[in-house]
């Protein structure tokens, strides 16, 4: 059996890249190099990656690997486990981990190039395992790769809205799109009209401040809240999830009759929960807007300004931009952090494919009452989003209206790769959810 392998040191990113490849390729397998750095083959690496492709008929395969950092004569320093997740049906993210190298048979790469009809000077893997039938992801460590990105998770995941990299993700929002089309999952129809409700809200909006001890941070944030000037009523919900290092004790402090501060009874609660508890809450508005514990609104006018925003726009969310400073409120990199790859025409479905829609969140109750909060603390918003905008409008702001504040208690700041990879899973698991919602929505309508 014949492996054309590609140069270690040469990552595929143009379309025509692969059509050279697809022509010159005379072997069963391929291996792909589609990392950012170096890779060095374990023993046996080929031999395994293809009997397990025989042996489960996969279109392309991947497997765990070695992070090694090389001292100054070129020598292994480290060498660290990098364990990867499942490829699932939802993980459409453009920037899902399949390693350095991936084996791809032969002939599903000559069909898969053969039907690309866009040419592509950065996206074209993307596009390519996007028209894999079969990805088997192999939880052996089967070859080392040059660690190249040694920045914090909290700093990574902003990569996508940085504007140097608009135009790689415009070509990535297309390949989506154009794959959605494909599966009969693109969401083309006429947004709802929001649902009309029987419940009496007694403000018009609602300031939701989940919280677990953020004795540094909750009073700054409560304080934003209570200085909002708006021409309605409104009030400020902090669900204080027994908090045990003081921050209830502030929260007492706070002499405001606009302040609500609900303990749960419940003990097991995380941040999805603690948003049910709000929204479904007698004193809760119309409209519940966020406020992580942690951060602040960046003036007086953020409130009115969303809530203007619902009423424009009889939009079921509204989400703002926002500007990241550091624990002092100084502005830090990226800056401002606006979403742009957000479009009223395709935006729900490029949601898909991008990891976060944004902050601050706001909800309109009656909508999402009905739908409620997973019971999680990682990705409870962007599933709720997802599943408002599959029938509901989701509207912007463009301008700042909230400080992200980055510090060493945040809790996305420096995560390990095991927790990467067990939120990209669960949000991976979300997308599938809804990529199947869709898919049914739209037979039933053909």
């Amino acid at each position: 059996m014949n492996i054309i392998q590609i140069a270690t040191d040469c990552p595929v990113r143009k379309t025509s890249d692969l059509k050279s490849i697809s022509k010159d390729l005379n072997g069963d397998y391929i291996l792909l190099n589609v990392g950012d750095s170096p890779c060095k083959e374990g023993s046996f690496m080929t031999d395994r990656m293809i009997r397990i492709a025989i042996d489960t008929n996969a279109d392309m395969l991947y497997s765990d690997f070695y992070d090694i950092a090389l001292d100054e004569d070129g020598k292994i320093s480290q060498k660290t486990p990098h364990r990867l997740i499942e490829c699932q049906k939802g993980a459409l993210r453009d920037d899902f981990d399949f390693g350095g190298l991936v084996l791809v048979k032969a002939s599903s790469f000559r069909e898969a190039v053969g039907s690309m009809d866009k040419e592509y000077q950065h996206g074209a893997f993307y596009d390519l395992r996007l028209r894999m039938n079969k990805i088997v992801h192999i939880n052996e460590f089967l070859y080392s790769k040059v660690i190249s990105d040694s920045r914090a998770s909290g700093v990574k995941q902003f990569d996508y809205v940085n504007p140097r990299n608009r135009e790689v993700q415009i070509e990535m929002e297309q390949i989506c799109t154009d794959y959605l089309k494909r599966i009969n999952a693109l969401l083309t129809s006429e947004f709802k009209a929001l649902p009309e409700t029987k419940r009496n809200f007694p403000v018009t909006a609602s300031v939701v401040i989940p919280v677990f001890n953020r004795v540094r941070t909750i009073g700054d944030a409560v304080k934003s809240a209570l200085n909002q000037k708006t021409d309605f009523e409104y009030n400020v919900i902090v669900v204080d999830n027994h908090s045990t290092d003081g921050t209830s004790e502030v929260l007492d402090s706070i002499k405001d009759p606009k302040l609500i501060h609900i303990i749960p009874t419940q003990n097991d609660l995380l941040i999805g929960g603690c948003w049910d508890i709000a929204i479904n809450d007698s004193r809760c508005g119309l409209y519940a807007i966020q406020l992580d514990s942690d951060d602040v609104y960046s003036g007086p006018d953020t409130v009115q300004k969303v809530v203007d925003k619902f009423k424009e726009e009889g939009a079921a969310m509204v989400i703002g931009s926002y500007n990241m400073t550091d624990f002092n409120m100084n502005p830090i990199p990226p800056g401002l952090i606006d979403h742009k790859e957000w479009t009223d025409e395709n935006g729900r479905n490029n949601a898909l494919r991008i990891n976060g829609l944004g902050a601050p969140r706001a909800f309109y109750v009656p909508v999402v009452c009905r739908i409620g909060f997973p019971n999680v603390s990682y990705g409870e918003d962007y599933a709720v989003g997802l599943r408002i905008c599959r029938e509901y409008r989701i509207s912007r702001i463009w301008d700042p209206i909230y400080c992200c504040r980055r510090w060493e208690g945040n809790s996305d700041a420096n995560l390990s790769n095991d927790k990467v990879n067990a939120n990209n899973l669960y949000k991976d698991r979300i997308r599938t959810w809804e990529l199947e919602a869709r898919i049914a929505m739209n037979s039933k309508r053909s």
